[in-house]
């Protein structure tokens, strides 16, 4: 793992660290009983049962037994106190870093969400963190257990007996060695199976939105293929890393046995000798046992370790670009605007000099409503998009009431301006809260709204009127209604600027005209941008702008355009011919 993405995971641990310090002195009063153990058992054989020393008072072998089933059940006790601690201490910052990615990816803007798939973003907020959730609930306990140990224990044997400690820690090198290659060839592994994983994720939820597609063009067998070839990589690079895995404990176990076997080799000679007592050997048969407890352990666990390692990597490498996330809450605030609107000579490019608008140059005045037409690619959706500043211009100036849009507070800005997309997205829930949004909205503004966006009838007809259930995505509602809802929703937020892209593009005859009404009287107070095909929607809007590549053909009303007899009369009459 990456230094900094170490120190950011223990910097997680500050707020929490009374119960982090209680859970570190649960720890080493567990492993003063663990180490307690040993030399019980050393006076026992070697005192008692060896030497048969004299039992006096609390020295014997009945007060040693009663000693040895309270050290056993204080640290059962302590061990109990030490995983709920910390246990807690780690749900709440996996709860707490859950929150901040959510957050983070909230406030990235569009032109990087363009850029990554949504399987990789969902992958960071779920598999990723869920990894480090094992980390911290798991593994982290155990190691700070296993650490503390080991440090005990090598005390311990130095303490009784010099040259069987070395003895017994001949084999760290070999484990060290070992453990380092494991961790390259680990680690790599487990980046392909994060990437492979954000795939899948990435596959499913496109698979599962266009499902419909899938079915009407008879792809099924098509994605299965596709997905088979994502699921055998998975697959492999899973199977991968459970032979790295397997081979390891039994490698830590077969230099566990050979290092006893060296040992009581070594001392049996001592013994039989009398240069070294039986229970010291005993004991230190029991130390090596519970020294390699630990690297056991961590042998049994190197996959939730090195899941958690990439796991925290990628996760603080979404979460260190701070720098490209929108700032909504610094500017200018707005109370209210005009709707003036003004664009001064804007460029624009989704991609490096692949310019999408091309020195853009027109005004909308307060309460007019203005109409973008023109062949598809020529630049009028983008138009609406940098309204609401979701992405930047490079070259030029947006202003709205005389006042450059960058210098406004983002938040209040997109408060003002309401959109109705043509592909509309409904959220799970009911129809109000799609329309309320969370938002202080009351039930009156909602029926309001239902009223002007002609989705007053359609409504009435349903069984739980306001409150019928809205499944994923609006998928029990017809195109046309999903549009009205829509619509509606806009209205209800009283906007100072409604725009409309192709908001009739799934309406039938008679529900445009209606329509046109609702619109009509939604601009009355405020300004309208609408973007069309149907000529027939913006016949009586105050301004039609003609675009062309991202270029500005002709600006003027429909009569005006008419008259002209250019590039709008072709259009028109191309369409009604």
């Amino acid at each position: 793992m990456k230094r900094h993405s170490v120190l950011r995971l223990l910097r997680l641990m500050i707020p929490h660290r009374k119960a982090v310090i209680l859970a570190g002195l649960s720890v080493l009063l567990v492993n003063c009983a663990e180490l307690m153990k040993p030399i019980i058992l050393k006076i026992v054989i070697d005192d008692f049962l060896i030497l048969k020393k004299p039992e006096t008072g609390l020295y014997s072998i009945k007060s040693m037994g009663i000693l040895y089933m309270v050290i056993i059940v204080l640290g059962s006790l302590f061990t109990f106190v030490q995983i709920n601690l910390m246990n807690h201490v780690g749900q709440q910052i996996i709860s707490g870093l859950r929150r901040k990615v959510f957050n983070h990816i909230q406030h990235l803007p569009l032109s990087y969400l363009d850029k990554y798939s949504t399987g990789r973003l969902i992958t960071r907020a779920t598999n990723d963190v869920e990894a480090l959730n094992e980390m911290f609930t798991d593994v982290l306990i155990n190691l700070f257990r296993d650490v503390f140990l080991l440090i005990g224990i090598v005390f311990a044997m130095f303490s009784m007996h010099v040259s069987l400690a070395l003895i017994s820690l001949v084999a760290l090198p070999l484990i060290f060695l070992i453990t380092c290659y494991f961790k390259n060839r680990i680690k790599e592994n487990f980046q392909l199976m994060k990437s492979l994983i954000g795939r899948i994720n990435g596959f499913f939820a496109e698979n599962l939105s266009g499902m419909k597609l899938v079915q009407v063009f008879n792809r099924e067998l098509e994605k299965q293929k596709e997905f088979k070839e994502l699921n055998t990589q998975y697959h492999e690079s899973t199977l991968f890393q459970i032979k790295m895995n397997s081979l390891l404990r039994p490698i830590i176990e077969i230099l566990q046995t050979m290092t006893i076997a060296v040992l009581v080799w070594y001392g049996m000679g001592k013994v039989m000798n009398q240069t070294l007592e039986l229970g010291v050997l005993y004991a230190f048969t029991n130390y090596i046992k519970q020294f390699f407890a630990p690297i056991n352990d961590l042998a049994e666990n190197y996959n939730t370790v090195q899941s958690a390692v990439v796991s925290a990597d990628r996760i603080f490498e979404l979460l260190d670009q701070e720098d490209i996330l929108e700032d909504l809450d610094s500017g200018l605030p707005i109370d209210e605007l005009k709707g003036e609107i003004e664009f001064k000579n804007v460029w624009f490019a989704y991609r490096e000099k692949e310019w999408i608008l091309k020195n853009v140059s027109f005004k909308i005045a307060p309460r007019e409503t203005a109409a973008f037409v023109g062949a598809t690619g020529a630049g009028k959706t983008t138009i609406i998009n940098l309204i609401s500043r979701l992405y930047e211009i490079q070259k030029g100036e947006i202003l709205i009431d005389g006042v450059n849009i960058k210098d406004y507070k983002l938040r209040d800005l997109r408060s003002n301006v309401a959109v109705v997309l043509q592909d509309v997205f409904l959220f799970s829930g009911d129809i109000k809260s799609n329309i309320r949004l969370n938002s202080n909205i009351s039930d009156k503004e909602i029926e309001q709204a239902l009223q002007l966006s002609c989705s007053e009838d359609f409504i009435e007809e349903l069984p739980m009127g306001i409150n019928e259930p809205v499944r994923e995505r609006g998928s029990t509602f017809s195109a046309g209604q999903r549009q009205l809802l829509s619509f509606a929703r806009a209205i209800a937020h009283n906007p100072s600027i409604l725009v409309l892209d192709e908001a009739t593009a799934n309406i039938d005859t008679k529900t445009e005209l209606l329509i046109q009404q609702s619109i009509e009287n939604a601009s009355n107070d405020r300004t309208t941008l609408i973007i069309a095909h149907r000529l027939s929607t913006i016949r009586n809007a105050d301004k039609i702008i003609m675009l062309s590549k991202g270029k500005i053909l002709e600006i003027g009303n429909h009569d005006e355009l008419m008259k002209r007899g250019r590039y709008y009369k072709e259009l028109y009459e191309a369409q009604y011919a």
